[in-house]
């Protein structure tokens, strides 16, 4: 799916007279990745949210239903279910936290393709992400079968001890090397894309694969939240997913610790309560 980008200044607009002007306007998108990358990210994540709001109201939409948890799982057949929530939820939380990497793979496509040079669409690059992610909610949904079927979570998460122990277990992954390293590879992209180009299609979707492993390695912890919370809590999942967002985006890992302390704390705070 390798394809060469032409379509950037007056003399190649004038190639294209004789395509009809929504084709010119086609052309013109299709030689920009970045807008790609963009709109892929948006209308993605766009869907994930619409599912998920469709899921939790059940129609009706109202404030209550987005606060309020669901939870699901308990026959095989409702883990089929399980799964495309875990999934719509993914796409929700984790692709826009993947903007920055999405549109600086486009940037530098952006530029390869003004030269002429051959580059492969972003949408191959967001394809292996995504397919990360999608075996993460594999994994979720089996996770949240088996804790249904076990008894140990309902409608209001997995109780105040156990839900206690998740935030403390996760903030401080937080402070842990591996959390530091991948959160690294997550904020600095650039330096990546550049020692591993290819113009390959396939080697672009490997690099998707990789940039998925390392926000897995980033994120896994703050989204095994959503047990803590109950899975489908809109609320929290805007909270998480904006937590996750601004972590990538900043240069340090400051945040990621402040964000670890007060998961540590909240923790805390939870298994005191449930213990009283």
């Amino acid at each position: 799916m390798g394809y060469l980008l032409a379509v950037t200044d007056a003399t190649q607009q004038d190639a294209l007279t004789h395509l009809t002007a929504a084709e010119t306007r086609l052309s013109e998108v299709l030689a920009r990745p970045k807008r790609i990358a963009l709109g892929c990210i948006v209308a993605l994540a766009a869907a994930g949210w619409l599912a998920l709001a469709l899921m939790a109201t059940g129609g009706s939409w109202n404030w209550d239903a987005l606060c309020r948890p669901v939870a699901r799982a308990g026959s095989l057949g409702q883990f089929v279910v399980a799964w495309p929530m875990w999934a719509a939820m993914t796409l929700a939380m984790m692709l826009p936290t993947a903007g920055p990497m999405i549109l600086t793979y486009a940037e530098i496509a952006d530029t390869a393709a003004r030269k002429r040079e051959p580059v492969v669409s972003p949408l191959v690059l967001t394809a292996g992400y995504v397919v990360v992610w999608f075996g993460f909610a594999v994994v979720a949904a089996a996770l949240q079968w088996t804790l249904v079927r076990a008894g140990s979570i309902d409608g209001n998460g997995t109780g105040g001890l156990v839900s206690g122990v998740l935030f403390v277990a996760a903030g401080f992954y937080q402070f842990s090397a591996l959390k530091k390293s991948c959160l690294t590879q997550c904020q600095r992209p650039f330096p990546f894309f550049f020692s591993n180009w290819t113009e390959q299609t396939f080697g672009v979707f490997r690099l998707g694969l990789r940039q998925g492993l390392y926000c897995l390695g980033c994120c896994w912890a703050m989204m095994l939240l959503m047990f803590a919370v109950g899975a489908m809590n809109v609320v929290w999942m805007a909270v998480l997913g904006v937590l996750m967002t601004i972590e990538k985006l900043s240069t340090t890992a400051r945040f990621s610790r402040i964000a670890g302390a007060a998961f540590v704390a909240i923790g805390v705070a939870m298994v005191m309560w449930s213990l009283v």
